[in-house]
């Protein structure tokens, strides 16, 4: 008999949160090391938002409480989401998760079964790929490239779709390209969509990143577009916009209150509730008018650092790099830089079961690291 059931070791995982023990023997070795491998914020929670915890706890609103989140933040992310997608949202439709992340594996536990096939963009957040196989659903990467802007290419989308067809992952603002989707690239998606999936087929939207936009870019919601709102589930939260990582406050609005009772219910087998003191914060922070300016002036800094680094890669010869349009990330193409360092013929001449656990860029992440003190994540960490 075996100890784990068969399919455990077919779940995927997030390399960001791994490296924590090659970091520390990295610093055990140089000292210290610059750590860019996680995608959080580096500033305070704003005071406001602090405030509000500080209020909600010494009011002792520290039990349980409705598992598929206080009323009083559902109906003002209901709000929010029928202002900036022109929808109209009921609150019944919301329902509030720890973290935006636990949302991408219910929706595959909940619509996929064995068979099912999931599409998700390649790279991408891991975690759309991670829970595939575990669930028995069939992975379908949709490839992105460098050449176009990491955009989706309609064709290939296409192509991609078959009666299988469960799930749509989608990212924009992009994780870990930065690439940002105009409203043609989403309404072509979109159009593909409603032309060859059936309305039981979901598109999980992923916009945890929707207010962190440079240059002028907009965000756009595919839920906005005709005839994508029944299909489309609307996935965001507080950890980015807020610099708010630790509070896992995330929420996804579904398309109708029937399937956001099935989450609901998932909800009360896992984590029973979501801590009411941060739900109450993340409402504040929703509705007051000092969450504009700090994530303005946040935004502002970021679009600083890009604009600073991506010169710098710009500048460098075998380096080259996208100019992301949001999110906080940068994904430079090193594969010239591998070859100079000899890492391409390394990778070549290692022995088969070690190179099928490696790649050329994870080389060059262990050369960052040990060698120059800087935590970064290869190629294959995004799937």
């Amino acid at each position: 008999m075996s100890l784990f059931s068969g399919n455990i070791f077919s779940l995927g995982t997030e390399n960001a949160f791994k490296m924590g023990q090659h970091i520390l023997r990295a610093e055990d070795k140089l000292g210290s090391v610059t750590k860019l491998n996680l995608g959080e914020p580096d500033f305070p929670l704003p005071i406001h938002i602090k405030d509000e915890i500080k209020r909600q706890l010494e009011a002792n609103n520290t039990h349980y409480c409705d598992p598929k989140g206080l009323l009083t933040l559902r109906e003002a992310v209901a709000e929010n989401v029928s202002q900036t997608r022109k929808l109209d949202v009921d609150p019944e439709r919301v329902v509030v998760f720890p973290g935006a992340k636990p949302s991408i594996g219910f929706v595959q536990q909940a619509y996929c079964s064995k068979g099912d096939e999931v599409i998700y963009p390649s790279p991408g957040f891991p975690i759309y790929e991670s829970f595939i196989k575990y669930v028995g659903a069939t992975p379908v990467p949709m490839h992105l490239h460098e050449s176009n802007g990491f955009v989706w290419c309609p064709e290939k989308f296409a192509s991609l779709i078959t009666p299988n067809t469960k799930i749509i992952y989608l990212n924009s603002p992009s994780n870990p390209t930065g690439t940002v989707l105009s409203y043609e690239q989403i309404e072509e998606i979109a159009e593909i969509i409603c032309r060859l999936c059936s309305k039981e087929v979901r598109v999980y939207s992923d916009e945890i990143y929707e207010k962190i936009l440079f240059d002028d870019n907009e965000h756009v919601s595919i839920a906005s577009m005709p005839g994508l709102e029944d299909r489309t589930i609307i996935s965001s939260g507080f950890s980015k916009t807020y610099a708010w990582t630790g509070g896992r406050i995330g929420y996804a609005v579904f398309p109708t209150t029937k399937e956001a009772e099935v989450f609901k219910n998932l909800n009360i087998n896992y984590f029973s509730c979501v801590s009411p003191y941060n739900q109450e914060a993340a409402r504040v922070a929703i509705n007051s008018h000092l969450s504009e300016k700090y994530v303005s002036e946040m935004v502002s800094i970021f679009q600083k650092r890009r604009d600073i680094i991506w010169d710098i890669f710009a500048g460098l010869n075998g380096v080259s790099c996208n100019k992301p349009g949001g999110a906080f990330y940068l994904f430079p193409n090193i594969g010239d830089v591998c070859e100079d360092l000899g890492i391409l013929d390394y990778y070549e001449h290692m022995f088969k079961v070690d190179r099928s656990c490696m790649s050329p860029s994870g080389l060059f992440q262990n050369f960052a690291l040990y060698h120059h003190g800087v935590a970064v994540l290869d190629r294959s960490s995004f799937g």
